[in-house]
């Protein structure tokens, strides 16, 4: 047990630990959700931050100290979100002939999901700096940081809508498309990609790259193009406002 204990004294004050837990709870998280058959509730993302969640708040262990070692793995983050542009130039033509729809799809689904998380948290009578946070819900969290901040939000507390708006996107998008009768076609594929990357942004595109290329591809268009409208457009609709 002495020794059990010494080397976990190692290991948690050590890089290495937020690396190692990282990698091995995902591994074993990806594991499952592929033996499952996939089930949007067994996502291994999801279950990766329940279980490193509950070990550091078990072990007390400071976040930063955690990070210090799995800052390794969110540095390719970046390079992850580049290769998704990898499936759109492989649909480049048709891509340029449905442009237009596309950009108006983009334009309805990122306006509708910022209005009403404000709306809501309007109702809610949250806090002004909550409400502007939530904002920028459904747009990739280092981007929605930097809009929270850019419109009075707080850019931790948009991280953390973010991801959970990806979460809640990725376990409960199959259910939807399913009731909504949306077929399992190419064109339905096109649509569920579509409507995934918009309203869960990655978590929702890596869910959707899972189950189909088409809806993979379209995602990650989707999760561009909130990036570039959010950025650009969120900022100036408060501005106005």
């Amino acid at each position: 047990m002495a020794q059990f204990v010494e080397l976990w004294v190692y290991l948690s004050a050590s890089p290495l630990f937020g690396l190692t837990a990282t990698l091995v709870v995902y591994v074993l998280a990806q594991a499952a959700y592929a033996r499952l058959g996939h089930a949007p509730w067994a996502n291994p993302v999801l279950w990766s931050v329940v279980c490193i969640g509950a070990v550091l708040l078990a072990t007390r262990l400071p976040y930063p100290t955690y990070f210090a070692g799995a800052q390794f793995i969110h540095f390719l983050l970046g390079p992850a979100v580049v290769a998704l542009g990898w499936p759109l130039w492989q649909r480049r033509a048709e891509l340029r002939a449905r442009w237009g729809r596309l950009l108006l799809a983009a334009l309805a689904g990122g306006g509708a999901a910022s209005a009403t998380a404000v709306a809501l948290g309007r109702a809610l009578d949250l806090p002004a700096d909550v409400v502007l946070s939530m904002a920028p819900k459904s747009v990739t969290a280092p981007v929605a940081m930097g809009v929270a901040q850019a419109i009075g939000g707080i850019p931790a507390l948009a991280a953390v809508f973010a991801v959970l708006t990806g979460l809640v996107g990725a376990l409960s998008g199959k259910y939807l498309f399913d009731g909504l009768r949306i077929a399992r076609d190419p064109t339905g594929w096109r649509a569920r990609g579509f409507a995934l990357g918009t309203a869960a942004h990655g978590i929702g595109a890596a869910r959707a790259l899972q189950v189909d290329a088409d809806a993979g591809a379209y995602a990650g268009l989707a999760l561009g193009l909130q990036v570039v409208l959010a950025s650009l457009l969120i900022p100036l609709a408060f501005r106005w406002l």
